[in-house]
């Protein structure tokens, strides 16, 4: 109390003297030392602040900058997110910048990376301690990397090694040091994420990025790759999007140079337009330097959707331009165009007409005269990075760690400044150089500055240079190769990787390989390295690469320029003539492909060094003269693919160096007897056509074709290659290869033959089981009699794809992939199969498909016998119109004598057409079966009427369809074992007819936790969707889609007039429902995050419309926001009602069960 007292005194005497406002900090101080403050509270930045970035990265450069920082960075750009990351590593002082602690304070969120180190490091501490100033614990997130959580909180271990050196530094006063402490203990209570609760640092990354999503929303729709947004991007990109907002423009065009990023910004600004609502979607199309008409116009067809049935180019273009105006509010881009093109010949309408349906066009060129020819209303320059966000670019792509010394970061500033500020230029030389040493450094540095001296003004050069560099850093010969194989495809043409192989194999290539498997397996990673490296990109479609327009014109130069490599490419040039000149003498590889060229010319080609000629996709190219390849001696590679060839000229035989040749889609049936006397390893004749009329799988028997029995002479032939598609031999006939010609090709490794089989079918198996270097094989027979009871030897074959259709007018093979493990049975089991057939080929299956068996009467025998073990994938289809497949009990186990766990790593369960079905399973299943099983389809089971017994065994099922099934009762319900855990993520219901609920008795709340879109369409008797038990446990749900379910009065069953919350509830479609919330019902659910509402025929219920106007011209060209919609529904957003284009979304998703 005395002391109480006298600090009284003094204050009364300094209030005197000194005044009010300064006695009033004195007093704050002296309160602090009372209370023992070590941290500073600084008030929390409201709400309603905006942030400049989402996420600020606190972190120990030399710890984790090219490790798990840059990759949650990385990630988290990509999804829109902005993040602060510093890029310098040295630290300068005690004090952190300004810039740094204004970049804290405009953060949303903070995650702190705790590694080793990080304590040592006082700029560290400084960030941490403003950080825990300024946020609250929430928007804290602490990463615990390769650290104790409890070294951080107590300072022990490394941390207890840091704190003692700054205790004893007399730089640090212990005051702060002291904060410091406190800081890291406070982070450390803070719930984070632990690398060792984590099997690999990619998880890890996920489930950051994962959280971090859910936390911010972001920016675009969907990833627009690896777009960053520098300062002449942003700038750029502001103008683009302030005139696609302007209703009086319907033309933008975008001008810069190769390689400076024009493409990726057009793809994120047209995301970004989409997600604010200007338009409904976007589509991007390239023109390149020869424009391909129908190339162009089935590209927008496939966005659109749309068949085109009409031949001609005009027909075609009439319905594209019928699609875009009745579907409007749509932004294509025309990616890199060269010269004028007319948008009517491609279907595009006029700017005027794209006016009236609200949708515009952005194209791309180098040229800003293009944007002048193509009347564009606004031309806007993407100009090169600057200096400083060319090295942020640069540091990003680098392997090394320029920074651990002061040469090594002048030398790779010096090599980023001759990128010239060129994004492709940057990325491509930055992952070049990788990890070498100094000394390769400085070397890249001189030849680029050397190059830019030679070439002072040619802007291309910067380009060509940097790319080259990258080119000379691959340093494999396969590689280059490789890489330079690309090229030899048309512009922006999707590569496949097969086609890949098979020429690099053709070429000579990867010959270190012991097999093709091995070789194909190399293809792979060097693909991956050249993609890694920049030089490649990701195709559109799955299992293609392509070529950036830039690269591949650096490619080009460097084929022209370098020994070994001369190629001339003239690919998808709308060529119709071509005549050799003498410039083409030390051509090592021609490509011609897909012109338009009908004659070669008479006299002979004279490239004594040519290996590769490429003359597929010719389509009225009908003959090769006798003289043009007589002196064509290096030949390796040849490729007549679609051409109209029937005979190959007696000059063949010339050709002796020949190694693979390809004749797929021939317009005619080719003779290749002349081939015999050649050295193929590859002859590949996909789609070869036969005689005409329906095939022997049809109900005629027209006279085959036989492939010739020279075939056998080719004893070096690796693959062979002779599929066919169901398509193909059910309208041109029946191809076969005579007997005992395959048991001559002793060094085959794949053969490929669906759909053109032996002479005589029970010779088959016979054949291929003596070939014991055979690794892949795909083949069907007709019946499953045809397989023998032995063979003389047991096949090794690592991939294969069998099928028996069961009959010669039963149906269709299926083709499976080079690398699938696949079997196709129809009318077929494998409890007939012999023993050598069950360890060759059922053992391996990893997808099996049983179509229309007899006789299968529990899948469980067929497991047994097959020893499914690996199995992954399994169908078990019936038909609706045939009654023969009599299957009344899918498993049961009272009858099986093993009494292991069934299907283990099967993933996908389909069971279609199976009207006798009583029973999933009769008795319990083993322990761990079916525990890796994600996807279960039911379609078409017409008696069935209970799936809970199944569906709640299986922990790891994370998609439901269940559809036509009209006796089903109900899903969950099968009392007697609860899962401890489910990852059940969707559910589809589409017409169980008799299901009043979708649980029967108490929910099984853990199967609803993790679900997030749930569909519910035709199911007649549902009165409401759920129980309020089951509401309860929707704390995921994101997606509710309900149409023609016409008793449904309510969305929660009804117990009180509370609301339920659906606290993540996005998109909610109500849709022909009559009685919906009649009879006074109001609203049951609050939906806080809710952004689209759809209410379509639902007249009890408020901001309905009906069918015809939500289907009408009008409603797919508008869309309104709706704050009544916002209010009913409690969201905190603003409620985009009736999008056609996200109803058409979610509705491809209940149809898209695929039978």
């Amino acid at each position: 109390m005395e002391f109480v007292e006298m600090s009284l005194a003094i204050i009364v005497v300094i209030v005197t003297w000194i005044g009010a406002i300064a006695t009033i900090k004195w007093i704050w101080t002296l309160l602090k030392h009372w209370f023992g403050y070590m941290v500073e509270r600084r008030e929390p930045i409201g709400i309603a602040t905006e942030w400049k970035y989402d996420v600020f990265l606190s972190f120990r450069g030399p710890d984790t900058r090219k490790g798990i920082t840059v990759d949650i960075q990385d990630r988290l750009n990509r999804r829109g997110i902005k993040t602060f990351m510093d890029d310098r590593d040295l630290e300068v002082g005690n004090v952190i910048s300004p810039a740094l602690l204004t970049a804290i304070r405009e953060s949303k969120f903070a995650i702190v990376v705790l590694s080793q180190n990080y304590a040592f490091s006082t700029w560290c501490l400084e960030e941490l301690r403003e950080i825990c100033l300024c946020m609250e614990d929430n928007r804290i997130l602490p990463l615990f990397y390769d650290v104790d959580p409890a070294y951080v909180r107590y300072q022990n271990g490394r941390y207890g090694d840091a704190f003692s050196k700054h205790e004893t530094s007399e730089r640090h006063e212990s005051k702060k040091v002291k904060q410091w402490r406190a800081a890291l203990k406070k982070v450390a209570d803070i719930s984070g994420w632990n690398t060792n609760d984590y099997k690999t640092h990619k998880e890890l990354v996920d489930i950051i990025v994962e959280s971090l999503c859910s936390k911010v929303p972001p920016d675009a729709i969907e990833s627009t790759g690896d777009f960053q947004a520098y300062e002449a991007t942003t700038e750029a990109m502001n103008k683009v999007m302030k005139e696609l907002t302007d209703s009086e423009i319907s033309a933008v065009g975008v001008y810069g140079m190769g390689g400076v990023g024009k493409t990726s910004m057009a793809r994120h600004v047209a995301a970004k337009a989409c997600k604010n609502g200007t338009f409904n979607r976007w589509i991007i199309v390239a023109i390149s330097q020869s424009p391909d008409l129908r190339k162009i116009q089935d590209t927008l067809a496939d966005f659109l959707g749309v068949k085109l049935d009409k031949e001609t180019e005009d027909g075609r273009a009439a319905a594209l331009h019928k699609e875009i105006m009745r579907r409007g509010r749509l932004l294509i881009i025309l990616d890199d165009v060269w010269n004028r093109i007319e948008l009517s010949a491609i279907g595009i309408p006029s700017y005027e007409e794209l006016q009236k349906c609200n949708s515009k066009v952005v194209l791309t060129t180098r040229r800003r005269n293009v944007c002048h020819v193509m009347k564009c209303q606004a031309s806007i320059p993407l100009n090169i990075l600057s200096e400083q966000d060319s090295w942020t670019l640069f540091l990003r792509n680098a392997v090394i760690n320029p920074f651990q010394s002061t040469t090594f970061e002048n030398v790779a500033r010096r090599v980023a400044v001759e990128c010239k500020g060129l994004p492709i230029a940057l990325i491509a030389v930055a992952r070049a150089l990788g990890d070498e040493d100094l000394g390769e450094w400085e070397k890249a540095a001189e030849l680029l500055e050397q190059s830019r001296c030679a070439n002072p003004n040619h802007e291309d050069e910067n380009a060509f240079n940097c790319i080259r560099l990258s080119y000379d850093y691959l340093k494999s010969e396969d590689r280059k190769s490789c890489f330079l194989l690309c090229c030899l495809y048309p512009e922006d043409h999707e590569i496949e990787m097969e086609d890949l192989f098979r020429y690099a194999i053709g070429k000579g290539l990867f010959q270190d390989a012991e097999t093709l498997v091995k070789a194909r397996g190399t293809v792979v990673s060097v693909v991956k390295y050249l993609k890694d490296s920049s030089l490649l990109l990701d195709g559109e479609k799955n299992g293609c690469v392509k070529m950036h327009d830039v690269i591949r014109d650096t490619a080009i130069q460097i084929a022209k320029s370098e020994d070994g490599h001369r190629f001339l490419v003239k690919a998808g040039c709308g060529l119709e003539n071509w005549r050799p000149r003498g410039l083409h003498e030390g051509c090592t590889a021609i490509s011609l492909m897909r012109n338009e060229i009908r004659k070669l010319p008479e006299e002979e080609l004279v490239c004594p060094n040519l290996q590769i000629l490429l003359l597929n996709r010719n389509a009225d190219l009908d003959e090769i003269p006798e003289k043009s390849i007589q002196k064509l001696n290096e030949l390796r590679l040849l490729d007549l693919s679609d051409t109209s060839i029937s005979v190959l000229p007696q000059s063949f035989i010339l050709l002796t160096n020949l190694q693979a040749l390809y004749l797929d889609s021939p317009k005619k049936f080719i003779d290749i007897s002349i081939v015999g006397k050649l050295k193929l390893e590859i002859l590949s004749m996909r789609e070869c056509p036969g005689s005409g009329g329906l095939s022997r799988f049809g109900h005629e028997h027209p006279e085959r074709r036989e492939l010739s029995r020279e075939i056998g002479h080719l004893t070096n032939l690796r693959i062979l290659d002779v599929n066919r598609s169901w398509a193909r031999a059910s309208v041109s006939g029946v191809v076969t290869i005579p007997s005992k010609v395959i048991s001559k090709l002793h060094k085959l490794e794949e053969l490929y033959m669906v759909y053109c089989g032996l002479e005589e079918e029970t010779n088959i198996f016979d054949e291929l089981a003596g070939l014991s270097n055979l690794k892949i094989v795909q083949v069907g027979i007709s019946d499953a009699k045809y397989i023998p009871k032995n063979v003389e030897a047991k096949p090794d074959w690592d991939y294969f794809y069998i099928s028996i259709i069961g009959g010669r007018n039963s149906g269709a093979y299926r083709s499976g992939d080079h690398n699938s493990r696949s079997l196709y049975l129809r009318e077929a089991t494998i409890s007939t199969l012999p023993e050598w057939f069950i360890n060759a080929v059922t053992k391996k299956t990893e997808t099996l498909e049983y179509d229309c068996c007899k006789g299968m009467s529990d899948i469980l025998i067929e497991y047994d016998r097959g020893m499914l073990h690996k199995l992954k994938h399994l169908t078990v289809a019936g038909q609706i119109l045939h009654s023969y497949v009599y299957l009344k009990e899918l498993m049961n186990t009272t009858r099986r004598v093993q009494k292991g766990p069934v299907f283990e790593n099967l993933e996908e369960l389909r069971l279609l057409a199976l009207i006798h079905l009583e029973e999933l399973c009769v008795g319990d299943l083993p322990l761990g079966s079916f525990s890796n099983m994600k996807r279960l389809h039911m379609f078409g089971c017409l008696i069935l009427k209970n799936v809970s017994k199944l569906v709640q065994r299986l922990p790891n099922l994370e998609k439901l369809d269940l559809n036509w099934m009209p006796k089903l009762e109900y899903v969950f319900g099968w009392e007697g074992f609860e899962l401890k855990q489910s990852k059940l993520r969707e559910m589809h219901l589409l017409g169980p007819n008799s299901v009043k609920s979708i649980c029967r008795g108490p929910a099984p709340r853990i199967m609803f936790q993790s679900v997030k879109s749930l569909f519910f369409y035709r199911c007649e008797l549902l009165q409401s969707l759920f129980a309020c038990d089951v509401a309860e446990c929707l704390v995921q749900l994101e997606d509710l889609f309900v149409e023609r379910c016409h008793l449904l009065k309510r969305v929660i069953e009804a117990v009180n007039n509370e609301k339920m919350v659906l606290p993540k509830l996005k998109n909610l479609v109500l849709k022909n429902l009559p009685m919906l919330y009649g009879a006074s019902a109001t609203v049951d659910i609050e939906c806080h995050s809710l952004e689209h509402l759809i209410v379509v025929d639902c007249p009890q219920f408020p901001f309905s419309t009906s069918s015809d106007l939500f289907e009408s011209f009008e409603s797919r060209n508008h869309i309104s926001f709706s704050t009544p919609a916002s209010d009913c529904f409690g969201s905190t957003n603003p409620v985009k009602l009736n999008d056609r284009q996200l109803y058409s979304f979610l509705y491809d998703r209940t149809s898209g069960f695929q039978l």
